[in-house]
């Protein structure tokens, strides 16, 4: 890899913030909050912004970044295609459960729901995140899709994701500074009081990681290479010089394939006017 040290750099650097993000958000709701509870009060709320940090901010950044990982790129492709989809899946799946605790919290409390800014992006943000998961999985997991077609939705899978992470971190920001003008009154938020001042912390650890992560995705020079470059870089002993059919690069498995029908037909063609 090119640059390694400077990759090794802001990859630990990422995964320091974004490791404290997350270690702030449980402080803050063990601590100044009420805890964590599944009764329909303020403590069922909270898992809400533990949820979302955890596995929209935090988890989905690691999912993001775990194809510019150089010692995964010995692995097979199609084995790192189910740990980015598992990632995203995991960290989907606690989305959901924070959104069903902040619903449930608002209908105890007969507090209107879906009504702040925060909250319509918020949610068209998760379900443009599931509709992607869908069509990821859909396109370049299961054996269906052509090649034309994954080639010309790669560009989009790539931009719409970053997209969608960014606005992820711009709805956290939104939602946290909505949360602390609500609940902190006396003092209020304005007096600038500790509690204000260790969440508003938390709100720059989530920029920077998520700027760590957005920067390491789009380094050229970070990208995992094609398969048959990294054998061909690497020393293999004799038992491993050969590609996995699913360590290939999806349009060069499809274009090997149609290869060798075609060999085959013009075999069966040979036979047939003998």
């Amino acid at each position: 890899m090119e640059g390694y040290r400077s990759f090794l750099f802001f990859l630990v650097s990422s995964l320091l913030f974004g490791f404290l993000a997350v270690i702030f958000v449980l402080v803050w709701v063990l601590h100044w909050r009420e805890g964590l509870g599944w009764d329909g009060g303020s403590a069922e709320f909270n898992w809400h912004p533990v949820l979302v940090i955890t596995g929209f901010v935090f988890i989905e950044g690691i999912a993001i970044m775990v194809y510019r990982l150089p010692w995964t790129w010995r692995c097979s492709k199609l084995l790192m295609k189910y740990i980015h989809a598992g990632l995203h899946l995991v960290a989907i799946v606690l989305v959901i459960v924070s959104l069903i605790a902040v619903f449930d919290f608002h209908n105890s409390a007969h507090i209107p729901n879906m009504y702040s800014l925060h909250s319509w992006v918020g949610l068209t943000v998760v379900i443009l995140f599931t509709l992607q998961i869908v069509i990821s999985i859909v396109v370049y997991l299961l054996p269906f899709a052509p090649d034309s077609l994954r080639v010309a939705l790669m560009p989009i899978h790539v931009y719409s994701g970053l997209l969608l992470y960014g606005s992820v971190i711009a709805t956290c920001l939104m939602g946290i500074t909505e949360k602390l003008i609500f609940a902190l009154k006396n003092p209020p938020y304005s007096k600038f009081p500790p509690e204000a001042i260790f969440v508003n912390t938390m709100g720059l650890l989530i920029v920077v990681f998520g700027a760590l992560v957005i920067w390491m995705t789009t380094r050229p020079e970070w990208k995992r290479p094609p398969s048959h470059a990294v054998k061909a870089l690497q020393p293999y002993d004799t038992e491993d010089t050969v590609i996995a059919a699913d360590d290939k690069p999806d349009v060069e498995l499809n274009s090997e394939a149609a290869r060798k029908r075609n060999l085959k037909l013009d075999d069966a063609g040979q036979r047939s006017t003998m």
